[in-house]
């Protein structure tokens, strides 16, 4: 038995659930999910609740597909109440970032500006904030908001892609929760022999 699998999903106010063709749509207030539920997966609208189940429960495979269909089904319901956030920190003097139309335009010490396109169904913000880290007086601060919590993830992942934080002056872009490891300099360790 899966214990995440066998607990049913509750359909808050306002969300509803239908089952088409293997394909399950969620609609909400916020906007409408789709999500492609794989052939061993049973999946059944019942009132306010959506069950998942297989057919055999004692398949290690299947049981991994019971509990991962039930965990996405989850995240649907949860980004059409609240939504999903990333926040990303861009770190280093010099370093900007600015929403320009359908763009995030980012200067993060190289020769030109970056230009990422954002993808539909995210909303991006970038806000200059005093700095956590002592190479700078301000930092900015990227948030990321998007109903689907895959799609916002990736988007977030692809934009650290580019400056990835190094590990000596911490500068680049990391993810507002995340820790860096520090290396000691070559300075640090001569004086330390």
């Amino acid at each position: 038995m899966s214990r995440i699998g066998k607990k049913p999903v509750i359909l808050s106010n306002g969300i509803t659930a239908e089952l088409k063709d293997n394909v399950l749509t969620v609609k909400g207030s916020k906007g409408t999910l789709t999500l492609e539920i794989h052939p061993k997966v049973k999946v059944e609208v019942k009132d306010n609740e959506v069950l998942v189940d297989v057919a055999k429960k004692e398949d290690k495979r299947e049981k991994a597909l019971w509990g991962l269909f039930r965990s996405l089904i989850q995240n649907m319901v949860d980004g059409l109440t609240t939504g999903f956030t990333k926040e990303l920190d861009v770190v280093g003097v010099g370093f900007k970032a600015e929403v320009r139309g359908k763009d995030l335009v980012l200067n993060l010490g190289f020769s030109h500006p970056i230009d990422f396109p954002i993808p539909d169904g995210v909303e991006v913000k970038a806000e200059k904030q005093p700095a956590k880290v002592t190479i700078q007086q301000y930092q900015t601060t990227i948030t990321l908001t998007s109903i689907d919590k895959h799609l916002v993830g990736q988007v977030a992942a692809n934009i650290r892609e580019l400056k990835k934080p190094e590990p000596y002056k911490g500068k680049g872009i990391r993810y507002s929760d995340e820790n860096i490891l520090r290396k000691a300099g070559k300075v640090v360790k001569a004086v330390g022999k």
